[in-house]
């Protein structure tokens, strides 16, 4: 499904949640607070700017009586294939995020990747797939990044750990053009970017990758990850816990003016091993 029609089919959603909210004769705040949400959170359901969690897609069915439908509409514009099952929704949310804070320890995050890297990354988790496969992989990843070329593109602070410039991820030719590529977007302010170095040790996001986003009117969320699942969480406390390690990483991470340098001389060493090969 298209990112316009998967918007419209959302904003459908949010009209007949409405239509039916007013129809058993609550008020957003009544229906919210039945279903444990704000009022303001059944407003951006119904205006489709955020979309609600499979529980409360749940339990509005179960209050307002509706036999299934927002569950199984939920499943239907939630269920894309492209994406591993949990982070099908953190795509959606990132399209509506006001800030995107990102930690990636071992490889360049989704949002940053270019055709070539992205390809190389999926055939190294899967092998024997075709290239169909591989193509419609590397096309949603693209898709995903325009996020970050739209006017209305959210604030973007993503954090590498130096093993990202390093591993010579499709080969060097290819981690060189990836690595010239990120250089571009923070000269473009398109991103601002940290390198947390080898020599700072031990931080406090050794376990996988990490992802913090704010929305306009909506509490912040955060994303775990590691190679075979994901979590997603918007418990306040447990948010703030991930806030304060993201602080935590910057606070050890080279300056934003000094990763350009760090970039580019890891982009001519992988340049030079290209030259050799």
């Amino acid at each position: 499904m298209a990112i316009g029609s998967r918007q419209a089919a959302w904003e459908f959603f949010g009209a007949e949640l409405k239509r039916r909210r007013e129809d058993a004769g609550f008020t957003q705040v009544e229906l919210g607070a039945r279903v444990f949400v704000s009022g303001g959170y059944i407003g951006q359901f119904e205006q489709a700017i955020r979309k609600p969690e499979l529980d409360v897609a749940q339990r509005i069915d179960a209050l307002l009586q509706t036999d299934g439908f927002f569950e199984r509409t939920w499943q239907k514009l939630i269920d894309d294939k492209r994406y591993a099952d949990y982070f099908a929704e953190v795509v959606e949310l990132e399209r509506t995020a006001t800030r995107i804070c990102e930690f990636a320890p071992t490889l360049v995050p989704g949002l940053l990747q270019t055709a070539e890297y992205a390809g190389a990354v999926t055939l190294a988790t899967n092998p024997f797939v075709t290239e169909e496969y591989v193509e419609e992989k590397v096309t949603a990843r693209l898709e995903r990044a325009r996020v970050l070329a739209d006017a209305t593109r959210p604030e973007y602070w993503v954090v590498l750990h130096e093993n990202t410039l390093r591993i010579p991820v499709g080969g060097p030719a290819a981690m060189a053009e990836q690595l010239g590529h990120i250089a571009t977007m923070v000269r473009e302010h398109k991103a601002v970017a940290q390198v947390v170095p080898y020599d700072a040790g031990a931080h406090t996001a050794m376990g996988g990758m990490l992802a913090l986003m704010e929305f306009e009117d909506a509490p912040p969320t955060a994303c775990t990850e590691t190679s075979f699942s994901g979590t997603l969480m918007d418990d306040p406390a447990v948010v703030k816990r991930a806030q304060r390690a993201y602080d935590l990483l910057r606070a050890v991470a080279l300056s934003p003016e000094a990763i350009l340098a760090l970039v580019e001389s890891a982009a001519e060493d992988h340049r030079r091993c290209a030259a050799t090969t």
